[in-house]
C-alpha cells in the first residue's frame, strides 16, 4: 500500500510539468487497486459523457450550448486514452478539441494535441454568443488535415507534419469542468454554481475517401446520430475520474438525460445533478465613463421582470430611472441621474430572481460601485512590458481596470530592433493572448498595432489573424515577412465602438499570436475638438439624458467677466490670436465633422443656459456638440439611440 501511494505522489508530481493533463490511466488503475478513488475527493463535481468505442478518422458533429461562467469550459472532443496494456504517456498523446470557455462571449477554441502533448490552438472569433443558443460544431479528421466547422461553414483548417502524428483511435467525449489555470479560463467563482452545458445531438460520419457522400470534396458517410432521448448504454458511458489541473471530479449524477438533451452539470459536492437551489449573487457594479450608466453583473441568468424593476436597485442620493437586462441575461444596465463621480456609492440590490424553476431570489446584497478612471488620448499600451516612454504598462483585464489582456504570457528581449526609436516597446511581447480590451467612450478611433518578430527568423512560422470590433482587420499576418527583428506597424483608421469597450481579438494560424504595442487615438479630436479651456470661466456640461432618443438637453454657462480669464489674456497677448466676443454658437456635428444642426447663434449675456436638441430626423450614432464664444471653444460627445 505504501508503495502504491508513493507511486500516486510520483505521478502527480510529474504531471505538474505539463500545462494541463486530462487522463492518467496508470494512476487510476493504482487508485483502484488501493481503493483510493475517494482518498482525494474534490470540492466541485463535473461530468463527462464518452463513447465506449474509439474511432480513427471521420466527421464528428455536435449541437450544443455552453455554460456562460468564467473559470470553466464545456467541450466536445476526441481523445486516445490508451488501454490497460498500453497506459497513457505523453509520447502517445492524440486529441482533437472544440472547447468553449465561459469567460468569452464571442470565441470558440480549437486544438489538435499531438504526441509530447503539443498544443496547436486556434481561438476562433464568432459573431454570436455561444452560451446563448445552440450552434452546430464539427470537425473533420483525415490523414491529411483537420478542419473545424461552425454551423456548417469551415472556419479553420490545419495541415502539416503534426497532422501525420494523429493516428490513434479516439473516443468521442463531452465534459464540463473548472480548470486550475486562471490565466486560461479566468477566475472561477463558486457562487456561479450550478452551471450547465446542453447537448442536443451528436453525429458520427466515417471517413470514406472518394465516396462523395458528404459535400463537395469531402468524403464522409453517416453512421449514427444520437438525439439523447435516453442513455444508450451500449454506446455511451459516464466517467468517474479527475486529473491534476482539474478542480472537480466527474460523477454519474451530473450527466443527465432530460427533455431530449444531454445536460452536463458543474456543481458543488452537496447539490449535484440538474437542480438549482442557489440564490443569484451580486458580483460587481461599475459606472461608465459619462456616469449616467451603471453596469450590474450577477453570478447567473436572471428573470427579466424582477431584474428590470427599478425598485430593486437602491443608490443613496442617485435616482435609478431604468433597468435593462442585457443579452447575456446576467448583466443589467441601470440608467441613473445625480451620480457624482467625486463621491463613492454603494448599490443595494433586493428581490431579483434567477431563471430556475422554482426561482431563487436575492434577498439583500450590497456592493461598492466601481468608478471609471477614463484614459487620456492617445492611449498607448506597452503590451507585455512595464510603463515606458509614455506607454501604459501591460495588465490583466478585469471589472476594475480600464484596459488589459485576456490570457497569454510575456517575454523580454535584449536584441537590436531596426526601424524604430521605441525599442522599449518592441523588446517586450504579450504572446499567446486571446484578447486585448480597452474601455473608451462610444465613438470612432484610429488604432495602431505594433509588432516585431524576434524568435522566428523564417517566414510561415508564426501566422495569425486580428479582429477588431467584429471585423477581421489583419488576415494571415506573418510578422517575419516584414523583417526579422524589425518594427512593423499597421493602422486601422476607422474603428467604431458602440458599447464602451474596444475589443482586439487574436486567432492563430501557425504557432502563437503576439503584440508589442497598442496606440488608440480619438478621431473626433482631430475634427472639431479645440484647445482646452478653463472650466471655471467657460463651461459646457454633459447633455442629459445621454444616450438619448429623440431629445436631450444641453446646459452651459457664459462667464460674467470673460476678459479676466487666463485664456482671454493669452489670446490678447497673441498666443492664440483674436479676441473673445459676445456672439455665442452651439452647433452639433456628426462624427465625421459635418454640421447637422445650429442650436444657438446669437449674442448672449453672462449666465446659465439650457437648450433642447431634438434628433428626430437623424440616424443613430455618436454626435459632437460644440460651444463657441470668440476663440473660446468646448466640445462633448453624445449618443443617439433608435
Amino acid at each position: 500500500m505504501v508503495l502504491i501511494l508513493s507511486l500516486h505522489l510520483f505521478i502527480l508530481s510529474m504531471s505538474l510539468r505539463f500545462k494541463r493533463i486530462k487522463y492518467f490511466p496508470l494512476l487510476f488503475f493504482l487508485m483502484y487497486l488501493s481503493s483510493a478513488e475517494t482518498v482525494f475527493p474534490k470540492e466541485f463535481k463535473g461530468a463527462e459523457y464518452r463513447t465506449k468505442v474509439a474511432y480513427t478518422y471521420g466527421r464528428f458533429e455536435v449541437s450544443y450550448k455552453s455554460a456562460n461562467r468564467e473559470g470553466m469550459l464545456a467541450s466536445f472532443f476526441t481523445y486516445f486514452d490508451g488501454t490497460p496494456s498500453d497506459p497513457w504517456e505523453s509520447s502517445k498523446w492524440n486529441e482533437i478539441d472544440i472547447e468553449i470557455l465561459g469567460r468569452y462571449e464571442n470565441d470558440v477554441q480549437f486544438n489538435a494535441i499531438t504526441p509530447g502533448q503539443m498544443d496547436h490552438v486556434r481561438h476562433q472569433y464568432v459573431n454570436f454568443n455561444p452560451h446563448s443558443d445552440f450552434h452546430t460544431y464539427a470537425f473533420e479528421w483525415t490523414p491529411e488535415y483537420i478542419a473545424w466547422f461552425i454551423d456548417n461553414d469551415e472556419v479553420h483548417r490545419q495541415t502539416g507534419d503534426h497532422i501525420l502524428t494523429l493516428t490513434r483511435q479516439q473516443k468521442i467525449m463531452m465534459n464540463i469542468w473548472n480548470p486550475a489555470y486562471d490565466n486560461w479560463c479566468g477566475d472561477f467563482n463558486p457562487d456561479a454554481l450550478p452551471a450547465f452545458a446542453y447537448y442536443d445531438w451528436v453525429s458520427y460520419y466515417t471517413y470514406t475517401p472518394d465516396s462523395g457522400n458528404y459535400g463537395s470534396g469531402n468524403n464522409f458517410t453517416h453512421v449514427w446520430t444520437d438525439n439523447f432521448d435516453s442513455w444508450d448504454q451500449a454506446r455511451w458511458e459516464k466517467a468517474t475520474h479527475t486529473w491534476n489541473g482539474n478542480n472537480c471530479d466527474f460523477i454519474h449524477e451530473n450527466a443527465v438525460i432530460q427533455e431530449g438533451m444531454l445536460i452536463l452539470c458543474l456543481t458543488d459536492s452537496m447539490n449535484t445533478s440538474y437542480t438549482d437551489v442557489t440564490k443569484p449573487e451580486l458580483l460587481w457594479a461599475r459606472a461608465n465613463n459619462v456616469y449616467d450608466k451603471i453596469l450590474v453583473t450577477f453570478s447567473e441568468e436572471l428573470d427579466q421582470a424582477s431584474s428590470e424593476s427599478t425598485a430593486n436597485y437602491l443608490i443613496s442620493g442617485v435616482a435609478v430611472d431604468s433597468a435593462v437586462l442585457l443579452p447575456d441575461l446576467k448583466s443589467v444596465e441601470l440608467t441613473v441621474a445625480g451620480f457624482d463621480p467625486a463621491n463613492s456609492y454603494n448599490l443595494i440590490v433586493l428581490n431579483v430572481k434567477d431563471k430556475a424553476d422554482p426561482y431563487n431570489t436575492v434577498s439583500l446584497k450590497a456592493v461598492t460601485i466601481i468608478k471609471a478612471q477614463p484614459l487620456s488620448f492617445p492611449i498607448k499600451i506597452n503590451a507585455g512590458g512595464s510603463a515606458a516612454s509614455g506607454y501604459l504598462p501591460d495588465q490583466e483585464w478585469s471589472s476594475s481596470t480600464e484596459y488589459g489582456y485576456l490570457d497569454g504570457s510575456t517575454s523580454e528581449w535584449d536584441v537590436p530592433i531596426s526601424g524604430t526609436e521605441e525599442d522599449s516597446v518592441y523588446l517586450t511581447d504579450r504572446y499567446r493572448l486571446v484578447k486585448y480590451n480597452v474601455r473608451v467612450p462610444a465613438g470612432i478611433y484610429k488604432v495602431k498595432l505594433m509588432f516585431a518578430e524576434k524568435y522566428f527568423d523564417q517566414t510561415d512560422k508564426r501566422v495569425f489573424d486580428v479582429f477588431i470590433e467584429n471585423n477581421k482587420v489583419i488576415d494571415n499576418l506573418d510578422i517575419c515577412a516584414h523583417g526579422y527583428r524589425t518594427a512593423y506597424e499597421t493602422t486601422i483608421p476607422d474603428v467604431s465602438v458602440n458599447d464602451g469597450i474596444l475589443e482586439i481579438h487574436f486567432g492563430s494560424e501557425a504557432d502563437n499570436p503576439l503584440i508589442n504595442g497598442i496606440v488608440i487615438e480619438d478621431k473626433a479630436s482631430g475634427l472639431i475638438y479645440d484647445e482646452p479651456v478653463n472650466l471655471n470661466s467657460f463651461t459646457l456640461m454633459q447633455n442629459y439624458p445621454n444616450p438619448f432618443n429623440p431629445a436631450t438637453k444641453i446646459k452651459y454657462r457664459i462667464p460674467s467677466n470673460p476678459h479676466s480669464s487666463p485664456l482671454y489674456q493669452s489670446l490678447r497677448a497673441g498666443k492664440a490670436g483674436g479676441e473673445t466676443g459676445g456672439l455665442v454658437t452651439l452647433k452639433v456635428y456628426d462624427i465625421l465633422g459635418n454640421e447637422v444642426a445650429t442650436l444657438v447663434n446669437e449674442d448672449q449675456s453672462p449666465g446659465e443656459y439650457n437648450v433642447e436638441f431634438s434628433a428626430l430626423t437623424l440616424s443613430a450614432g455618436v454626435y459632437v456638440y460644440k460651444l463657441s464664444r470668440g476663440k473660446l471653444h468646448k466640445s462633448k460627445k453624445m449618443i443617439l439611440l433608435k
